[in-house]
């Protein structure tokens, strides 16, 4: 008879990795930034990104961004380390990342609210809190069924630092938080690509894409077909 071996602890875990973003702020109203919005991506670690983040990394270096961590905002909006690049160098960097996230085995999630309704910061983070929960409980079994969800923030907001910590904790019963520099996950700014893309769609809802932003994605067909449709079919809904 073999004698039982006991392999660490971590060996057995199934790990759920939740890389999450946010755009927009705590403050009061205002017509340049009317909507608050946090993205997810999903991950189960036990998928094998290695392919597409190569892929990723060959087609920004073909680019002229090797190493390059990409903010997709400022690329629309031609800010920053972008600002002196071509629409058309601009828009390869944004494809580049577009790919990534339609080709990596990852479901995404976002969560937005529109400030306009909003009357101050405290019912923001009871609204975000209560949009937030309620997904965890629609797919409570899919979630209970890792035995540790690891969640990588920036801790960029204090506010949504306690969105998470209090909603997580309290509906899950192992969850570990891990602060990340983006330059090092790339689904962290895959995470990034969600909320600038959430926001677009809700500027289409709404009827306020700026003439910047569509001379960026060409036309409306286009930025449905080519962007916010592909996106959509990551969502896990």
């Amino acid at each position: 008879m073999f004698p039982a071996i006991f392999l660490p602890e971590e060996l057995y875990l199934k790990e759920l990795g939740i890389f999450i973003d946010e755009s927009g702020d705590f403050g009061d109203y205002d017509f340049h930034s009317p909507y608050y919005i946090i993205s997810m991506v999903f991950h189960d670690q036990t998928t094998d990104l290695s392919s597409p983040i190569l892929k990723l990394d060959q087609d920004l270096s073909a680019i002229g961004f090797p190493n390059h961590c990409v903010h997709t905002g400022p690329i629309i909006r031609r800010e920053n380390e972008y600002s002196f690049l071509r629409v058309n160098t601009r828009r390869r960097i944004f494809n580049s990342m577009m790919t990534f996230v339609k080709h990596c085995d990852v479901k995404c999630m976002t969560f937005s609210i529109e400030k306009k309704h909003i009357s101050d910061s405290i019912e923001m983070v009871s609204k975000l809190s209560k949009l937030i929960s309620r997904f965890i409980t629609d797919h409570y079994q899919e979630l209970l069924s890792y035995d540790l969800v690891k969640i990588y923030y920036d801790n960029g907001q204090a506010e949504v630092n306690k969105i998470l910590a209090s909603v997580f904790n309290s509906l899950l019963p192992r969850v570990e938080f891990k602060r990340v520099i983006p330059s090092e996950y790339r689904l962290f700014q895959a995470s990034d690509l969600l909320c600038t893309l959430e926001l677009i769609r809700l500027k289409v809802e709404s009827s306020t894409v700026s003439a910047s932003e569509m001379e960026f994605f060409g036309n409306l067909r286009d930025l449905k077909k080519n962007y916010l449709k592909p996106i959509s079919k990551k969502m896990w809904l």
